[in-house]
């Protein structure tokens, strides 16, 4: 209680008589942050807009008595204490209060100004200590609730798989920039490791054991993001029915990983740069500072940089935001990664899966190899588990394999075939091969024929037994069930 500054905290002061409300206020008014209100609707109507840790009210007011007052005041601000002032000791009804919750502490009148001090600084102390236990347990639920619902594989935590010179390279930025304070900015196509490499720099940090808080910012829309980064007041716009800490205050101490955070609005702007530059966050429609110790690590796709100078995004933020640069190359330019990526994803599927693929095949692997992976390492994740769950043995063929349909190259302009072209008719035109004129699947019915013929497969050789395919496959008989029925499989 010592270290509290009693200033900060706000004090009601509340009586139907000037003077006694002039006698306060010369009394207190140097040790405390005073408001006054003539009577308790005049106070009512005040605790609209002002959030005190302490309300004193005086007992005989006109109108409405000082415990019908707190009673009425504590359903609006149930965290204030309730001090109540008091020259008639009725005991009934002082203890109806108290066991009530309206009263936490009387006084009887004349007060003593040293003797109320103690008591308005330990009521003062009280409300500051369950502020902060509840500020820790939304904290404490935020991060929770984060994790469960971010999950991922141990190994994810700060080890990134592949062998490559380019990934050993990355390796060793990460290394480097962990230890410090600095932010760092990520660049890497859609579906790179750019969330696995901001939490290896997290885990590798001296922040390791504080909040990693992980801001999808496509999610929010206009002044939503900046809402959710910077929390807000009670009353702060419509629908602030309660004070809120923004992920910023959340992720104190440790770190803030945004995802692609555009577009920025210029007041989200304003206050990052202040984040940056002084460490002070405001929540919306408050006045108060307060001080924050956190890395922001913010992941790009390319070209957004470009975009941001169009949209005329301050340079001095952008300035502060790329002072560690880390380029993340996508899958294509370093195949060698492949294979190795392909396993550790497996041994992942397998330890969550009771029944699984554990190898590949060397056919799936030269099938893996020879694919561009537009999606990058997400993509691989996906279509491994499903092969690795498709599989009807231990290792994945190249069958099980299904990927995602890539844009076809343009057309070649139109050329005479030569003359011992055996593919030509007497008019120089190409003849169609079979192969160019079977229609081609689109990706979801490619699919879906994989699934369909793997699930008429199942159901054969368990002479149609639902329930054993549904164990076989790992999943709930009513999941069964809706994908027989999608498929049109009729049993």
């Amino acid at each position: 209680m010592r270290d509290l500054d009693w200033n900060s905290f706000d004090v009601l002061v509340v009586d139907d008589e000037q003077d006694n409300l002039d006698a306060f206020r010369f009394a207190f008014r140097k040790s405390f942050k005073l408001h006054y209100a003539l009577g308790g609707a005049e106070a009512l109507s005040l605790l609209d807009r002002l959030d005190p840790a302490v309300i004193v009210a005086d007992q005989r007011m006109p109108g409405m008595s000082g415990i019908e007052f707190l009673k009425q005041a504590k359903e609006r601000r149930p965290d204030a204490a309730g001090v109540l002032l008091t020259a008639h000791a009725d005991m009934a009804v002082l203890i109806d209060a108290v066991n009530s919750g309206a009263v936490d502490r009387y006084v009887q009148k004349p007060w003593n100004s040293k003797e109320l001090a103690v008591i308005l600084r330990q009521a003062i102390g009280g409300v500051a200590t369950l502020r902060e236990n509840r500020r820790l347990r939304e904290q404490l639920a935020h991060y929770a609730g984060y994790l469960e619902r971010e999950q991922r594989d141990p190994i994810d935590f700060g080890e990134i798989a592949g062998e490559s010179g380019a990934m050993r390279e990355v390796a060793a930025r990460i290394g480097e920039v962990a230890k410090a304070a600095t932010h760092v900015l990520i660049e890497g196509e859609e579906g790179a490791e750019k969330e696995v490499v901001a939490r290896a720099i997290h885990v590798g940090s001296p922040r390791e054991e504080q909040p990693f808080v992980k801001v999808t910012c496509a999610a929010f829309r206009g002044d939503a993001l900046e809402r959710e980064l910077f929390g807000w007041r009670r009353g702060a716009f419509d629908g602030a029915f309660a004070e809120r800490a923004g992920r910023l205050e959340l992720a104190h101490r440790g770190t803030i990983y945004l995802d692609e955070p555009a577009p920025l609005t210029p007041s989200l702007q304003a206050r990052l740069l202040r984040v940056l530059t002084d460490g002070e966050v405001e929540r919306l429609g408050s006045t108060e500072t307060t001080r924050v110790d956190v890395r922001v690590v913010l992941s790009l796709t390319p070209g957004i940089e470009e975009a941001w100078a169009r949209a005329g995004v301050l340079p001095e933020l952008v300035s502060r935001l790329s002072v560690f640069p880390l380029r993340l190359p996508p899958l294509r330019e370093r195949r060698e990664d492949i294979l190795a990526l392909a396993e550790h994803f497996l041994r992942k599927v397998a330890r969550r899966n009771a029944r699984a693929a554990t190898a590949l095949s060397d056919e799936a692997i030269a099938k893996l190899t020879a694919y561009a992976w537009p999606g990058n390492t997400r993509e691989l994740e996906n279509v491994v588990e499903r092969a690795a769950i498709l599989s009807r043995g231990d290792v994945i063929l190249p069958e099980h394999l299904a990927f995602t349909a890539r844009p076809q190259p343009a057309e070649p302009p139109a050329r005479a075939p030569k003359a011992a072209d055996p593919e030509a008719d007497a008019t120089g035109k190409a003849l169609a091969s079979p192969s160019s004129s079977r229609p081609k699947l689109d990706l979801s019915s490619q699919l879906d024929d994989i699934e369909r013929r793997e699930l008429l497969a199942a159901l054969e050789r368990c002479g149609g037994n639902k329930a054993e395919v549904a164990r076989q496959f790992s999943m709930q008989r009513t999941t069964l069930y809706y994908r027989l029925k999608r498929l049109g499989i009729d049993t």
